[in-house]
């Protein structure tokens, strides 16, 4: 899988794309990730890639010309893939997303800076727009880091255990539940003794009850609608935890009705 990384600021991604599981997959061939300079597309000797918003206003925009030309010569050397601005007006980001998109063989991340890009790229160059929070960045190149890890991970044997990817946290909606390792005691603390039982059945019904409890505390909108097999209802039963999902998700159904 191809990564472009439009921006105005290259060296920014020197030292991440050096380490951990990115480095690994470019140097086992599993993806390739280029780094591009929308400065080297200006069409000033100042290298300029930015001017004020007509109509006035606050801030700088960046300027089309450069943004489109960049693109263009990204495209010379690989023509297919979907062209996605990083931008808070996007989409929000979410597993999910990131699983969509393992889909495509090329991403190009445009990271925003400023006030934005000029409206006249975005409607003719861009396919969509992600935005992965509620919150102000100085500009994609962060976003873009994001993108780049949640989507590598899920490539197929990027990770060295095919099953990290399936098990995460929001990969079906629940929180992962805690995980421990050595030692089995720890200031005071032990290790649940189910973990050290060798019942890989009671071990599995265990964590899923932690995730459920987890996702309830600390993210309880996500189990609204939520559907679970039949064995797990059985021990939402047992746990007395199906009546409290229900209540949850009647509450928000009340919470949505209200807005």
């Amino acid at each position: 899988m191809y990564f472009s990384i439009l921006t105005i600021f290259p060296d920014f991604f020197i030292s991440p794309l050096q380490e951990g599981i990115v480095r690994k997959a470019v140097q086992e061939n599993r993806v390739k990730i280029g780094v591009h300079n929308i400065r080297d597309f200006a069409v000033d000797r100042h290298r300029v890639t930015d001017d004020r918003p007509f109509g006035g206003g606050e801030g700088m925009v960046m300027k089309p010309e450069p943004l489109a030309a960049c693109l263009r010569a990204v495209r010379q050397e690989k023509p297919s893939g979907r062209v996605i601005l990083l931008s808070p007006k996007g989409t929000r980001f979410t597993q999910q997303e990131a699983a969509r998109l393992t889909a495509y063989d090329h991403l190009l991340l445009v990271c925003g800076r400023y006030e934005g890009v000029d409206e006249r790229f975005r409607e003719k160059y861009v396919d969509e727009e992600l935005s992965i929070g509620d919150y102000i960045l100085t500009g994609g190149e962060l976003a873009a880091l994001v993108v780049l890890d949640a989507v590598c991970r899920l490539l197929p044997g990027v990770l060295g255990c095919e099953d990290s990817a399936a098990k995460d946290s929001f990969s079906r909606g629940l929180l992962k539940h805690g995980q421990y390792t050595r030692p089995r005691t720890f200031e005071g603390m032990s290790v649940p003794g189910v973990l050290l039982s060798g019942d890989h059945a009671a071990i599995e019904q265990f964590r899923f009850l932690e995730s459920v409890k987890l996702t309830m505390e600390r993210r309880p909108e996500l189990l609204t609608g939520m559907n679970f097999f039949p064995d797990e209802e059985k021990l939402l039963q047992r746990e007395g935890l199906r009546s409290r999902i229900d209540a949850i998700a009647s509450d928000n159904r009340e919470k949505s009705d209200t807005t």
